[in-house]
């Protein structure tokens, strides 16, 4: 029998009738049933899976290596046993001897499924490497790192005036630097004698000058005049990727950026599947603690590359992260943010040493968290204040970090509020039919005529339009592959604007919408966006079941957003911030075609970029800021959305596209929404949205 991709419902039906194992692979989410005996790899390549193999499954190339995952997977519905894979066999034992395979890793063309099982296909494996669109914004920061670098002439050794090398060492450099009594690291008083006299009783030292955990120490020494630099790093850690920013501490120049998968992927595409899974495993938690870490020290590799330095001259860094990923990185079960009333186990700022964290950077590399907010809104959140600082703000600004779990921020100078909204992966192209994370290939952005109702479409890698020449050659390398997240949102939005949508979110069929791309798929109709099956490529449509995905997840996002307006008695903002990488790629148009956001002019919605990544950056360059976010975070006042009785009633007003009772006259001054009701067997005028009463 051969392999089935299926949809939820299908799966279950297949499953009653089957016996077949399912094999899910992650990141992309694809699944389907395989014969017990099938390869990873034939797995992988039926499925569509993005799994490198040179050598054509010969065992010689190691492209094709994967991560198995086992235990208990309430989110994808499975357990998976220990035996799941065939065992370890002489092929891969030989590659292990000769070239060494991670822990964990096998390789796909010699492991056979057996049984139920959830693969990951780490980021090396993958032919078309993952774009983690979390980049550096420009900003100017005044420069205060914690970690300088300091030039001094010691005096040498007397036998009239006996003192030890380090007292002198310190002497100098209170003298001539007007620094304080230094302390020094062990790893210092070992290379220090050989460092004076080496340098002549020159030295350059980097010194961290201490916080309200550290005194002020030395952590480094060369002889001489060092002529080189030092190097801090900031890192978003995101439930879905980590970012990194390889900054020079001198000068305050960003000389890498990089960014990979989040490991923990594997474990759970959402923060409350990652919890569940510390729940229902006895060692889940250590798990996902010790698959991030690996994972920020695979960053740390891949950007000390980049920028061609040795890793050990990182010696300061500065995280953000949301909460669950701010327990599961310091090593701290995760399980109370699973319930409420979701405690945290601190929200204070956390200042550490890189090894305590088991990091791979300078032997005395010091690490700050920035502080939380509260539970659920994190030291992302925090980062995002100190880099927009609402508080400010002599306007209304409403700040919308999108992502798997959004953060929004609504403040002035009067006050500042947040909140969390669970969002969920749809916005990142999990759970959606054709959907996928950013990478070339991948559709971005999307158009349809209003009078043919046929779409083109932009692809990640290419600046030309689907009907313009040269498509077919331009994308030749990656073809289309499927359709992110600024591409679900947009190809919805124009489907509503074409009238294929209607405000419930019902695709019609062909004859209602006058789409010749309209199509019965089982009791509903989809979209057909493009078909590539002529040349082996992929169908990618838009089924009810995606739009369903988006309502919910752009109802979480709006409703938590509308929470915070009622809290300041408004029924506007004044302008409009969509951070997060996610948020710098989403077209403001399309946004608040959906109701994503509250209507507002377009002029008034701009994108921070990464602003939790320049956040962790202005924290990482200037202690001083450290000390304002310390102080800012409480001021913010957190709304808990769960509790708060109004939620669910704008969560089912926000369903419909834009909204069933909010108006936003605003926005009809610049385009016309259709309105067509896909429920009454025709498009004629039933759906009107009502207006809410002034």
């Amino acid at each position: 029998m051969g392999h089935r991709q299926l949809n939820s419902a299908q799966e279950l039906w297949v499953r009653s009738m089957s016996n077949d194992p399912l094999v899910i692979f992650t990141p992309s989410g694809k699944r389907g049933h395989f014969p017990v005996g099938t390869p990873v790899l034939t797995a992988a390549r039926q499925l569509g899976v993005d799994l490198d193999s040179v050598c054509g499954g010969r065992g010689i190339c190691s492209k094709c290596q994967i991560t198995p995952s086992y235990g208990e997977f309430p989110k994808h519905g499975v357990t998976v046993a220990e035996d799941a894979l065939s065992p370890w066999n002489a092929v891969e034992q030989r590659y292990d001897d000769k070239r060494g395979l991670k822990a964990g890793r096998r390789l796909g063309c010699q492991a056979t499924v057996q049984g139920d099982i959830v693969i990951d296909v780490p980021a090396e494996s993958q032919v078309h490497k993952q774009v983690v669109r979390k980049r550096a914004e420009a900003r100017d920061i005044v420069m205060n790192p914690s970690t300088r670098l300091y030039y001094v002439e010691v005096a040498e050794p007397d036998m009239h005036d006996p003192s030890g090398d380090l007292e002198r060492l310190v002497t100098a450099l209170q003298n001539d630097w007007d620094l304080p009594a230094l302390e020094a690291d062990l790893s210092v008083l070992r290379s220090m004698q050989s460092a004076l006299r080496k340098g002549g009783w020159k030295v350059t030292v980097a010194v961290h000058l201490g916080d309200a955990v550290f005194s002020p120490r030395i952590i480094h020494i060369w002889p001489g005049f060092y002529e080189g630099t030092i190097y801090g790093l900031a890192v978003d850690l995101g439930s879905t990727t980590i970012a990194g920013h390889l900054c020079d501490l001198q000068t305050g120049e960003v000389v890498a950026s990089s960014g990979i998968m989040n490991p923990q992927i594997r474990f759970g595409e959402d923060l409350m599947s990652r919890v569940s899974y510390g729940m229902m495993n006895p060692t889940g938690s250590d798990e996902m603690t010790r698959a991030v870490r690996e994972g920020m020290n695979a960053l740390f590799v891949q950007i000390a590359t980049e920028a061609g330095i040795d890793r050990s001259l990182i010696m300061d860094a500065v995280f953000v992260c949301n909460p669950v990923m701010h327990h599961l990185f310091l090593g701290i079960d995760a399980y109370e943010l699973g319930q409420a009333p979701f405690a945290l186990a601190t929200s204070e700022a956390i200042s550490l040493r890189a090894n305590e964290l088991d990091l791979n950077l300078h032997s005395a590399a010091r690490v700050y968290i920035l502080p939380c907010i509260a539970g659920h809104v994190g030291a992302d959140a925090a980062a995002v204040a100190l880099s927009e600082a609402p508080d400010k703000s002599d306007d209304l600004v409403l700040i919308v970090d999108v992502g798997t779990n959004a953060e929004i921020i609504l403040g002035n100078t009067e006050k500042v509020l947040a909140c969390s909204s669970p969002t969920g992966p749809a916005f990142e192209g999990a759970q959606i039919s054709s959907g996928q994370r950013a990478a070339p290939g991948a559709i971005e952005h999307v158009q349809i005529d209003p009078v043919t109702k046929l779409p083109r479409f932009q692809v990640i890698g290419s600046e030309l339009w689907s009907d313009e020449e040269g498509f077919e050659a331009a994308i030749a390398q990656t073809g289309v592959t499927g359709i992110c997240g600024s591409g679900i949102i947009e190809v919805i939005a124009e489907m509503r604007l074409a009238g294929i949508v209607d405000g419930p979110g019902l695709i019609g069929s062909a004859e209602q919408t006058g789409s010749p791309n309209c199509f019965q798929d089982g009791r509903t109709n989809s979209y057909l966006l493009y078909d590539g099956t002529a040349n082996g490529g992929p169908m990618i449509t838009v089924t009810n079941t995606d739009i369903r995905q988006i309502q919910m997840a752009k109802a979480a996002l709006y409703s938590g957003a509308r929470l915070l307006m009622d809290k300041f008695d408004v029924d506007k903002v004044d302008r409009v911030v969509l951070a997060g990488a996610f948020g710098a790629h989403i077209s403001p148009k399309h946004a608040m075609v959906l109701g994503m956001i509250p209507d507002a002019p377009l002029d008034k919605v701009t994108s921070a970029g990464n602003a939790a990544g320049t956040g962790a950056r202005i924290a990482l360059l200037n202690t001083q800021a450290r000390r304002e976010i310390e102080a800012t975070v409480h001021k913010i006042h957190k709304v808990e959305t769960a509790i708060e009785p109004r939620f669910q009633e704008h969560f089912v007003n926000a369903s419909a596209i834009p909204n069933a009772v909010e108006p936003f006259p605003i926005l009809e001054t610049v385009v016309t929404l259709p309105e067509v009701n896909h429920n009454t067997g025709g498009g004629g005028e039933g759906g009107r949205r009502r207006r809410r009463a002034r």
